[in-house]
């Protein structure tokens, strides 16, 4: 009797606390989903909220006001930590998840450049700060939450299902982009349709709130503050004493910010390259990037499992070595699967197509496309512009120009292979790091503590991975058109960033990072 009084309790346990994980991770996701949907659209939207007659100072300017969310997370971190600390987990990130669903929903509202000039991208960048914010709150939040309820021992188990969220987001992002671009047909969505997963996120967001709005207050937080013993100054405990402080700095530079590169690469640098440095077609590009994440994404969980038996530190750092250690060969590798220049042509297959529309204003827009054939089955289409303005008067711009290539079977599921290897090295880094970061810190300031650390390493130092790739990318290639020869393979330049950042985290993770973890009391 007792027994089975005993499994029952167990059972009503386990359905708790993944009732618990379910209302956290929606949420989580959801946000996720808002925050990704911008950078898997810079493309597009570098030619909606910019001038149109530089393309790659467009896109740069695109990157850089994505990268404005990530850099702002530090400040949401410590705003809404601190809340956190002092109300509650549950109101705190129910808050910020009001704030970055309103903030996606309006970025699908403003007007393009074209119609409001500079203020587009100034209102752009406005709701971007907001987002980044909103979500320096809804990490330390959800993790924290999961992290109380989870038994003792199991923490990098529970906890993983949140990591999960990050990569289902992007997931979901590409799957409604892909879908929405393919309903409407590629010219209505990069003209209006690219709105759309904008606006549908206020759907997904009335749900979360709705599931959220139902969830209790951690248990460790309820007893913490029914005795009396919730912190009067998060701020002042986490970083005005010496032994919180020297931990937030450890996590920092020993696991986040080399997690945070990681991450970043191997998902937003990754598909950026596979577009811009590779030209891969657009939904093929999405598609390469978003059945690695899916195939990849069960071993957040596996990680985070497993940190829990041999502990948090091995799995990490050996994550950041790997792509230290491979992102070079990697990329080189994705690069020779679509470079033409290696590849012999069937000229007799060569064809071109021009075709001549009107715009709503009058304009005569002639696009001439040349298809070229290659052996084994890659095709590349150069896609060329030409506006011929209705008004006399009016200056012709510049012709748009645009590559996309066409990988055929074998090279399509190899690239998702070097891309599937990379978010595995993710999942390396970012299954345990939730536990990892949790552990470090008491119950009266871990939403404070643990937030600040996470969202610089991921905020500032992954964040802005993309923006300065790329930017090391433009450099390299610039030098090059100047002297010919001057820089050997300048699309691998990009990659010296996220290799340097991790190698520092690696070797003070190595000298100063415990076995397992540092706190496995609730205090």
């Amino acid at each position: 009797m007792t027994g089975s009084k005993a499994k029952t309790t167990q059972v009503v346990s386990s359905r708790t606390l993944f009732s618990v994980i379910s209302a956290s991770s929606v949420g989580t996701l959801i946000e996720w989903y808002d925050f990704y949907i911008f950078g898997s659209l810079a493309a597009i939207l570098s030619s909606q909220f910019f001038p149109k007659d530089n393309p790659t100072a467009a896109l740069l300017s695109t990157l850089a006001t994505f990268a404005a969310g990530f850099v702002v997370r530090p400040f949401g971190a410590l705003v809404f930590g601190r809340l956190g600390d002092l109300v509650g987990r549950k109101y705190t990130f129910l808050v910020t998840l009001v704030l970055m669903g309103g903030s996606t929903f309006a970025i699908g509202l403003i007007p393009g450049y074209a119609t409001i000039g500079f203020w587009a991208p100034l209102l752009v960048l406005l709701l971007r700060l907001i987002q980044g914010l909103a979500l320096g709150g809804e990490y330390g939040g959800a993790a924290t939450y999961v992290a109380e309820y989870a038994p003792e021992g199991r923490r990098g188990y529970y906890t993983s299902f949140i990591q999960t969220t990050a990569t289902l987001g992007l997931f979901v992002s590409l799957g409604v982009i892909l879908i929405t671009r393919d309903a409407l047909g590629v010219d209505k969505f990069s003209d209006w349709g690219w709105r759309v997963p904008f606006i549908l996120s206020i759907l997904l967001v009335a749900v979360s709130i709705i599931i959220r709005m139902r969830m209790a207050e951690s248990p460790l937080f309820s007893k913490l503050k029914s005795e009396g013993k919730v912190s009067k100054n998060p701020l002042a405990e986490s970083f005005g004493k010496k032994q919180n402080l020297k931990m937030v700095l450890l996590a920092l530079f020993g696991a986040t910010a080399g997690q945070g590169v990681i991450w970043y690469t191997g998902q937003f640098y990754a598909l950026s390259f596979i577009q811009k440095a590779c030209n891969i077609e657009f939904v093929q590009s999405n598609t390469i990037v978003a059945i690695a994440l899916l195939a990849a994404t069960p071993l957040f969980v596996v990680f985070g499992g497993l940190s829990d038996r041999i502990g948090r530190k091995g799995i990490m750092l050996a994550g950041m070595a790997l792509g230290v250690l491979t992102y070079r060969p990697i990329y080189d590798k994705m690069y020779s699967l679509a470079d033409v220049t290696q590849k012999q042509e069937f000229t007799d297959a060569q064809t071109i197509n021009r075709t001549l529309a009107k715009q709503e204003n009058g304009d005569l827009v002639t696009t001439m496309t040349t298809t070229h054939v290659y052996a084994g089955g890659l095709v590349a289409k150069e896609i060329e512009k030409n506006v011929a303005p209705a008004k006399a008067a009016s200056v012709a711009p510049k012709p748009e120009k645009t590559k996309a290539v066409t990988l055929p079977t074998d090279d399509f599921w190899l690239m998702v292979l070097l891309v599937f290897v990379q978010v595995a090295y993710v999942t390396m880094v970012y299954g345990p790091i939730a536990a990892f970061l949790v552990e470090l810190f008491p119950t009266r300031i871990r939403y404070t503590s643990m937030s600040l650390p996470y969202h610089i390493g991921n905020g500032i130092f992954g964040g802005l991975t993309p923006f300065i790739a790329t930017a090391l990318v433009a450099t390299a290639t610039k030098a090059n058109e100047a002297t010919a020869g001057s820089v050997d393979k300048p699309y691998l330049e990009g990659l010296w960033y996220p290799i340097l950042v991790a190698s520092v985290c690696f070797v003070i993770g190595v000298l100063y990072l415990d076995k397992k973890s540092y706190r496995t009391a609730d205090d």
